[in-house]
Protein backbone atom coordinates (compact mmCIF):
# COMPACT_ATOMS: atom_id res chain seq x y z
CA UNK A 1 0.00 0.00 0.00
CA UNK A 2 3.06 2.48 0.97
CA UNK A 3 4.63 1.55 -2.47
CA UNK A 4 1.37 2.51 -4.58
CA UNK A 5 0.87 5.67 -2.43
CA UNK A 6 4.49 6.80 -3.06
CA UNK A 7 4.46 6.20 -6.54
CA UNK A 8 0.84 8.06 -6.86
CA UNK A 9 2.70 10.88 -5.27
CA UNK A 10 6.00 10.55 -7.88
CA UNK A 11 3.05 10.87 -10.79
CA UNK A 12 1.53 13.75 -9.19
CA UNK A 13 4.79 15.37 -8.64
CA UNK A 14 5.82 15.01 -12.19
CA UNK A 15 2.54 16.20 -13.86
CA UNK A 16 3.00 19.31 -11.78
CA UNK A 17 6.24 19.67 -12.96
CA UNK A 18 5.47 19.63 -16.49
CA UNK A 19 2.53 21.82 -16.35
CA UNK A 20 4.48 24.24 -14.85
CA UNK A 21 6.88 23.93 -18.30
CA UNK A 22 4.41 24.93 -20.62
CA UNK A 23 3.64 28.28 -21.50
CA UNK A 24 1.03 30.56 -20.31
CA UNK A 25 -1.29 31.78 -22.25
CA UNK A 26 -1.29 35.09 -20.34
CA UNK A 27 2.34 35.77 -21.20
CA UNK A 28 2.62 38.73 -23.11
CA UNK A 29 6.03 37.90 -25.07
CA UNK A 30 4.75 35.00 -26.60
CA UNK A 31 1.61 36.65 -28.16
CA UNK A 32 3.82 39.16 -29.69
CA UNK A 33 3.85 38.95 -33.68
CA UNK A 34 7.65 39.30 -35.29
CA UNK A 35 8.56 43.02 -36.83
CA UNK A 36 7.31 43.82 -40.16
CA UNK A 37 9.57 45.43 -42.54
CA UNK A 38 6.84 47.13 -44.59
CA UNK A 39 5.35 49.20 -41.66
CA UNK A 40 8.33 51.80 -42.83
CA UNK A 41 6.66 53.33 -45.84
CA UNK A 42 9.86 55.92 -46.19
CA UNK A 43 12.33 52.48 -46.58
CA UNK A 44 14.09 52.72 -49.81
CA UNK A 45 14.10 49.77 -52.59
CA UNK A 46 16.33 47.42 -51.94
CA UNK A 47 17.48 48.68 -48.27
CA UNK A 48 17.58 45.84 -45.89
CA UNK A 49 14.60 45.80 -42.90
CA UNK A 50 17.54 46.44 -40.02
CA UNK A 51 19.16 49.70 -42.31
CA UNK A 52 22.52 48.64 -40.78
CA UNK A 53 23.43 46.27 -43.44
CA UNK A 54 22.62 48.05 -47.76
CA UNK A 55 24.10 45.90 -50.12
CA UNK A 56 26.43 47.67 -52.00
CA UNK A 57 26.15 46.32 -55.74
CA UNK A 58 28.54 49.31 -57.48
CA UNK A 59 32.27 48.01 -58.62
CA UNK A 60 35.14 49.54 -56.94
CA UNK A 61 36.55 52.87 -58.22
CA UNK A 62 39.48 51.61 -60.29
CA UNK A 63 37.69 48.47 -62.03
CA UNK A 64 37.73 49.58 -65.44
CA UNK A 65 41.27 50.47 -64.78
CA UNK A 66 42.58 46.91 -63.80
CA UNK A 67 39.82 45.02 -65.64
CA UNK A 68 39.62 46.73 -69.19
CA UNK A 69 38.01 43.79 -71.34
CA UNK A 70 35.57 42.48 -68.27
CA UNK A 71 32.63 44.24 -70.27
CA UNK A 72 33.35 43.04 -73.79
CA UNK A 73 30.79 40.30 -74.71
CA UNK A 74 32.22 37.75 -77.51
CA UNK A 75 29.77 37.57 -80.33
CA UNK A 76 31.80 35.95 -82.96
CA UNK A 77 32.71 32.68 -81.95
CA UNK A 78 35.73 32.48 -84.61
CA UNK A 79 37.03 35.71 -83.16
CA UNK A 80 40.06 35.50 -80.89
CA UNK A 81 40.39 35.71 -76.95
CA UNK A 82 41.90 38.34 -75.76
CA UNK A 83 45.01 37.31 -74.26
CA UNK A 84 44.71 35.82 -70.80
CA UNK A 85 41.30 35.36 -70.99
CA UNK A 86 39.75 31.82 -70.20
CA UNK A 87 39.72 29.72 -73.40
CA UNK A 88 38.83 26.59 -71.68
CA UNK A 89 37.14 24.91 -68.37
CA UNK A 90 39.80 21.88 -67.29
CA UNK A 91 37.89 20.26 -64.35
CA UNK A 92 40.05 20.85 -61.61
CA UNK A 93 39.29 18.15 -58.84
CA UNK A 94 43.08 17.25 -56.59
CA UNK A 95 41.10 14.09 -54.63
CA UNK A 96 40.75 12.50 -58.23
CA UNK A 97 44.60 12.96 -58.72
CA UNK A 98 45.42 12.08 -55.68
CA UNK A 99 43.35 8.51 -56.09
CA UNK A 100 44.60 7.92 -59.78
CA UNK A 101 48.54 8.71 -58.46
CA UNK A 102 47.62 6.33 -55.86
CA UNK A 103 46.23 3.35 -58.31
CA UNK A 104 49.12 4.76 -60.75
CA UNK A 105 51.47 3.75 -58.18
CA UNK A 106 49.61 0.31 -57.76
CA UNK A 107 49.79 -0.60 -61.34
CA UNK A 108 53.40 0.44 -61.56
CA UNK A 109 54.82 -1.72 -57.70
CA UNK A 110 53.85 -4.61 -59.71
CA UNK A 111 55.51 -3.33 -63.24
CA UNK A 112 52.02 -2.59 -65.06
CA UNK A 113 53.90 0.26 -66.55
CA UNK A 114 51.35 1.00 -69.74
CA UNK A 115 48.37 0.82 -66.89
CA UNK A 116 49.83 3.30 -64.17
CA UNK A 117 51.23 5.35 -67.31
CA UNK A 118 47.23 6.02 -67.65
CA UNK A 119 46.26 6.41 -64.43
CA UNK A 120 49.10 9.08 -63.90
CA UNK A 121 47.69 10.94 -67.71
CA UNK A 122 44.41 10.63 -65.66
CA UNK A 123 45.82 13.00 -62.51
CA UNK A 124 47.35 15.40 -65.01
CA UNK A 125 43.56 15.35 -66.49
CA UNK A 126 42.25 16.66 -62.96
CA UNK A 127 45.21 18.44 -61.72
CA UNK A 128 47.06 20.23 -64.69
CA UNK A 129 50.03 20.49 -62.43
CA UNK A 130 50.72 17.47 -60.56
CA UNK A 131 54.12 17.12 -59.78
CA UNK A 132 54.07 13.80 -58.13
CA UNK A 133 52.04 12.74 -61.75
CA UNK A 134 54.44 14.26 -63.80
CA UNK A 135 57.19 12.35 -61.82
CA UNK A 136 55.75 9.33 -62.45
CA UNK A 137 55.12 9.47 -65.38
CA UNK A 138 58.56 9.62 -66.17
CA UNK A 139 59.63 6.41 -64.90
CA UNK A 140 56.64 4.76 -66.64
CA UNK A 141 58.27 6.31 -70.13
CA UNK A 142 61.74 5.54 -69.11
CA UNK A 143 60.28 1.88 -68.19
CA UNK A 144 58.59 1.94 -71.73
CA UNK A 145 62.15 3.05 -73.38
CA UNK A 146 60.35 6.24 -74.10
CA UNK A 147 63.54 8.27 -73.22
CA UNK A 148 62.49 11.63 -74.90
CA UNK A 149 58.67 11.61 -72.98
CA UNK A 150 60.68 10.80 -69.74
CA UNK A 151 62.98 13.68 -69.94
CA UNK A 152 59.88 16.42 -70.77
CA UNK A 153 58.21 15.11 -67.66
CA UNK A 154 61.06 15.16 -65.13
CA UNK A 155 62.00 18.73 -66.47
CA UNK A 156 58.11 19.23 -65.63
CA UNK A 157 58.81 17.91 -62.10
CA UNK A 158 61.38 20.07 -61.55
CA UNK A 159 60.04 23.00 -62.99
CA UNK A 160 56.78 22.62 -60.34
CA UNK A 161 58.99 21.28 -57.64
CA UNK A 162 62.49 22.28 -58.04
CA UNK A 163 63.29 21.30 -54.50
CA UNK A 164 60.86 18.62 -53.83
CA UNK A 165 60.82 15.38 -52.34
CA UNK A 166 61.99 13.12 -55.87
CA UNK A 167 63.96 16.40 -57.35
CA UNK A 168 67.05 14.59 -56.61
CA UNK A 169 66.03 11.21 -58.20
CA UNK A 170 64.36 13.73 -60.93
CA UNK A 171 67.98 15.03 -61.88
CA UNK A 172 69.66 11.89 -61.20
CA UNK A 173 67.64 10.29 -64.42
CA UNK A 174 68.00 13.41 -66.23
CA UNK A 175 71.92 12.72 -66.31
CA UNK A 176 71.41 9.27 -66.78
CA UNK A 177 69.23 9.85 -69.85
CA UNK A 178 70.90 12.66 -71.21
CA UNK A 179 73.89 10.87 -71.39
CA UNK A 180 72.56 7.61 -72.31
CA UNK A 181 71.41 9.72 -75.22
CA UNK A 182 74.69 11.29 -75.98
CA UNK A 183 76.19 7.98 -76.16
CA UNK A 184 73.80 6.87 -79.01
CA UNK A 185 74.24 9.60 -80.84
CA UNK A 186 78.31 8.87 -81.05
CA UNK A 187 77.25 5.11 -81.36
CA UNK A 188 75.28 6.55 -84.78
CA UNK A 189 77.70 8.63 -85.68
CA UNK A 190 80.28 5.69 -85.69
CA UNK A 191 78.18 3.37 -87.47
CA UNK A 192 77.43 5.86 -90.40
CA UNK A 193 81.18 6.35 -91.11
CA UNK A 194 82.45 3.88 -93.63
Amino acid sequence: MRSRLTTLLFVLALAGWAAAQQPSQNDPEQNQSPPRSDRDKEAEAGESSSRDTRVDLSPPKDDAKNHPNSGVVATDPEAEPPPGDVQELHPWNPYRAMKDDEVGDYYFKRKGYKAALARYQDALAWKENDAVANFRMAQCYEKLDQPDQAVTHYQEYLKILPDGPFAKDARKALEKLKASEAKNETSKKTQSKP
